[in-house]
């Protein structure tokens, strides 16, 4: 959609009678966030993450993303006023408010919510109309995140993304609806419309590929080469029942004759579709030659502006384009002679109150949503606080389910993942079912109660921690840790493996390693889980919500934080 055909689109609204004084001073806005000149002669739209948010919601950014080692205080890890310094971003403005944490209530109801897919659908024809043959790749993490994701096995969002337009996608979280789901829409629903490209997916038993390891496609009159990099440790993070036959891995030697056999079939550019997070991207940037541009997801950090990576063949530029439909990437690449000359990169925030409504994308929203809609609408409880799920050690709605857990299991000590994903509720909100099932919709939701020794929860919390703040990003998994709830500890993320985390306590009292302790949990990856009977979490958490009614702003409850001063990746 070009200027033109969206002020087209206000008139209409006008002429029926609608107040627009402030939707016209909007469009100017919109004029100059989304009028982006075309570049050069190669176009590439890139989204990631989006966790089948189909409408537009609000999602607050973190304000705690450490960087550790060689990877302290430089983007991603770098949070509120640091992220403003950096990036140039002035405090209040519309892009701070999608870039960090920051005012972020206020600055919520001042500029409204974000993403939605059929506001991205506008944007994504408006860029297009000056970008003839511009691709649209998926990052993968789209069939997965809501009630109706869930529900219908990911079709609302395989028929939203063939509506969009995606060219080209990667996967992880979708691999836990099973190998053969993931078949039946390859070989269905995406045939001769939507490639999924992946060479680190092979066959358990031959190592043989299970998808292309790359495609290259005519943009311009250039060969454009796609590689895709599926998530490294979709079986450990996730179920290994549920991918039982295929193998992942960063798998860095074949990446680098993957990438030389692109160049070898003729292609000018190599762009990496890549679920490896941004600090896996950032290592493999510096010893793959050949890549031009990795469009990076996974970690969810929204980088407004790209990293200039230097390695044996050249540079790379690595980027990452945040998540839940918040941000459409667009890079543009100036080819000339069989070389790359020079680029245009950037990170669009998706306003939903700028971006009139595709309407096609709107009707098969609501069509997708119409059988559910009462369930999804129930209103639990009203929020006094704000509830968010990002950050490194807790988020408020983390907070809500832990004190849930322990309440209903009657357990001491309460463990939830530290999934990146999942909206964001604003004080004096109702809490629906659809909010719920945004933080807990997954495909293996049985909750737990588990004796556990002393010894047994450090060990828990120090693998987790190592996880996240290994030095080597290549042992990086890219969630964040474990939320713990009752019980309080120390961590230094700085420290070695084992070494982490200290001073465990439960009610003022120390952790005695061969005691054993009453744990809650939920998303066991271990097959038996499937059996034991467990109830859902979203179960458990309605049913505590609704004899509660209203929801006062949950304690957070936080490690106690050894070298971390100084850090630009932390402002509690």
């Amino acid at each position: 959609m070009n200027r033109r055909e969206f002020l087209g689109v206000l008139a209409a609204a006008a002429a029926a009678g609608m107040d627009l004084s402030a939707r016209r001073a909007g469009a100017q806005t919109a004029d100059a966030l989304y009028d982006v000149p075309a570049f050069g002669n190669v176009s590439l739209l890139h989204f990631t993450d989006s966790h089948a948010q189909l409408l537009p919601i609000h999602f607050r950014e973190p304000s705690v993303n450490l960087g550790i080692g060689t990877m302290a205080g430089r983007p991603p890890h770098l949070v509120g006023e640091a992220l403003l310094r950096h990036f140039a971003l002035p405090a209040g403005s519309r892009e701070a408010f999608a870039f960090s944490y920051l005012d972020f209530e206020r600055l919520s109801r001042q500029y409204g919510r974000v993403g939605g897919f059929a506001h991205l659908a506008t944007l994504v024809k408006r860029l297009k109309t000056a970008r003839p043959g511009a691709l649209l790749l998926d990052g993968g993490d789209t069939w997965q995140g809501s009630g109706t994701s869930l529900w219908t096995k990911g079709q609302d969002m395989v028929d939203a993304a063939k509506l969009l337009g995606v060219d080209i996608m990667t996967l992880h979280w979708e691999c836990t609806y099973g190998i053969e789901r993931i078949a039946e829409i390859a070989d269905n629903d995406f045939k001769g419309r939507v490639q999924i490209v992946a060479q680190n997916i092979k066959t358990a038993d031959f190592g043989d590929p299970v998808f292309e390891a790359f495609t290259i496609r005519q943009i311009g009159g250039v060969p454009v080469a796609i590689v895709g990099q599926a998530f490294p440790y979709t079986p450990i993070a996730n179920p290994r029942y549920m991918v039982a036959d295929w193998t992942f891995g960063i798998q860095e030697e074949n990446m680098q004759a993957t990438v030389d056999a692109a160049r070898a079939a003729g292609a000018r550019v190599v762009v990496l579709l890549s679920h490896n997070g941004m600090d896996v991207d950032l290592k493999l940037a510096s010893r793959v030659r050949g890549i031009d541009a990795i469009l990076g997801g996974h970690t969810h950090d929204g980088v407004p502006k790209p990293l200039i990576v230097d390695n044996p063949g050249g540079k790379t530029l690595v980027t990452n384009a945040g998540s839940n439909g918040k941000f459409l990437g667009v890079l543009d690449i100036d080819v000339q002679g069989g070389t790359v000359r020079d680029f245009r990169y950037r990170l669009l925030p998706v306003f939903a109150d700028l971006l009139p409504p595709d309407a096609a994308m709107q009707e098969l929203i609501a069509r997708v949503r119409a059988p559910y809609l009462r369930k999804l609408e129930e209103k639990l409880a009203v929020s006094e606080g704000l509830l968010y799920r990002r950050g490194n050690f807790n988020g408020s709605f983390d907070q809500l389910i832990l004190d849930a857990l322990m309440q209903e299991k009657d357990a001491e000590i309460a463990f939830s993942p530290g999934f990146r994903w999942g909206t964001s509720v604003l004080p004096g909100e109702a809490i629906t079912m659809e909010n719920l099932l945004d933080q807990t919709a997954i495909t293996y939701p049985y909750t737990t109660l588990t004796s556990m020794s002393g010894e047994q929860i450090k060990l828990v919390l120090e693998d987790v921690c190592d996880n996240l703040f290994n030095p080597d990003p290549y042992l990086q998994q890219g969630g964040d840790m474990v939320r713990v709830g009752g019980l309080a500890y120390r961590c230094d993320p700085t420290a070695s493996a084992g070494k982490r985390i200290s001073a465990m306590t439960l009610k003022g009292q120390p952790i005695e390693a061969a005691k054993t302790y009453k744990v809650a949990g939920w998303a066991p990856v271990a097959e038996e889980a499937k059996t034991a009977g467990g109830e859902p979490i979203w179960d458990l958490m309605a049913r505590y919500l609704r004899a509660r009614r209203t929801v006062p702003a949950p304690r957070l409850n936080l490690p106690g934080l050894i070298g971390t001063d100084g850090n630009p990746g932390i402002a509690l």
